[in-house]
């Protein structure tokens, strides 16, 4: 007790010094430069209850107890399947605290947020296809399936760029195998890249060796003509099973599908397009399509119908992944 009473006096008395020669601008600044000193941690705990410093810790964590979002664990579902999980969000006590004492007592707290990972992550679900991301992150994503349709590639990047929105390719293998140079006009343009097989089989029907080598193959090309390291399997015409899934898994890859299909095949008119989605998306929603003239001529409307439904539009591994679209706006 006598150690810790030392302690206080001689805090107390350094305080006092320095504001009367004028070393520092504040008691707050001259607590600041003492913290990390050698020895006087203590001493600084003892001072914050002595002046009442204690009062803006307390504030702080009141708000950070207030204000916590719970992170959200990814799961299987019976219907969605494997659905990632989502960061939550708190207030990082200590460090919103060291930057309110660099400032002065009619300075509002500036809160310095964090984000929370998941303790089960969509990696620790084991081998399940995705559909979805998680619902509570607000971003969706377009998945275009390339085998076909040359002619619409460059009019959807265009109308990408001046959207300024990144989507996902998946790529057949003999497709890449004869475009490489349109397949680096979409890399060149900042879209990811992904697996599509290589010849656009029934994965299903397939024997695991065929199988393996369907993917393997476009993964190949993948990386040696682009350079891509790949993450995502999206099986042809959304046909594939457990052995499938297994397969892709044992390669590195998560099989992919899609939430809502444009059945831009059937050449629906660009309108129809636009109303489906823009009634049917949601949070965590992947737009199927490919490069038609009715997805190309309903890319704008599309997007524009996300948006006003305040949805962002990134990547597939943007929406599938935990993290948060932002840090929620200093207070």
């Amino acid at each position: 007790m006598k150690n810790q009473s030392k302690k206080l006096v001689a805090v107390l008395a350094g305080v006092a010094a320095v504001i009367l020669v004028g070393q520092v601008g504040s008691v707050r600044t001259y607590i600041t430069e003492i913290r990390d000193g050698p020895g006087t941690q203590n001493a600084f705990d003892m001072f914050q209850e002595a002046t009442g410093e204690d009062a803006l810790l307390s504030a702080i964590r009141d708000k950070a107890a207030e204000t916590k979002v719970a992170p959200v664990n990814a799961k299987v579902d019976r219907v969605w399947k494997a659905i990632p999980g989502y960061n939550g969000m708190e207030i990082d006590v200590e460090a919103t605290y060291r930057k309110a004492l660099g400032g002065n007592l009619n300075t509002k707290i500036a809160y310095v947020y964090r984000q929370v990972e998941p303790e089960i992550q969509l990696k620790d679900l084991g081998a399940h296809p995705v559909y979805r991301g998680n619902p509570a992150k607000p971003m969706v994503s377009f998945m275009i399936n390339v085998a076909w349709g040359n002619e619409y590639i460059i009019p959807m990047l265009d109308t990408l760029d001046a959207e300024k929105v990144k989507a996902t390719f998946f790529l057949d293998g003999s497709w890449l195998k004869k475009n490489a140079e349109l397949a680096k006009e979409i890399q060149k343009r900042g879209h990811e890249l992904s697996n599509h097989a290589y010849s656009h089989p029934n994965m299903s029907r397939l024997s695991a060796e065929r199988a393996r080598l369907e993917i393997s193959k476009t993964e190949d090309l993948l990386k040696e003509t682009l350079g891509v390291e790949n993450r995502w399997f999206a099986p042809p015409s959304g046909d594939f099973n457990q052995k499938t899934v297994d397969i892709a898994s044992s390669m590195g890859l998560q099989t992919v599908l899609w939430t809502l299909d444009t059945v831009d095949w059937r050449k629906p008119s660009s309108a129809s397009i636009v109303n489906k989605i823009g009634a049917k998306v949601e949070a965590g929603t992947l737009i199927l399509m490919h490069p038609t003239a009715s997805s190309s001529g309903a890319l704008k409307g599309m997007i524009e119908s996300i948006r006003a439904k305040g949805l962002v539009l990134g990547t597939v591994s943007e929406t599938l992944s935990s993290e948060r679209i932002k840090a929620p706006a200093v207070e």
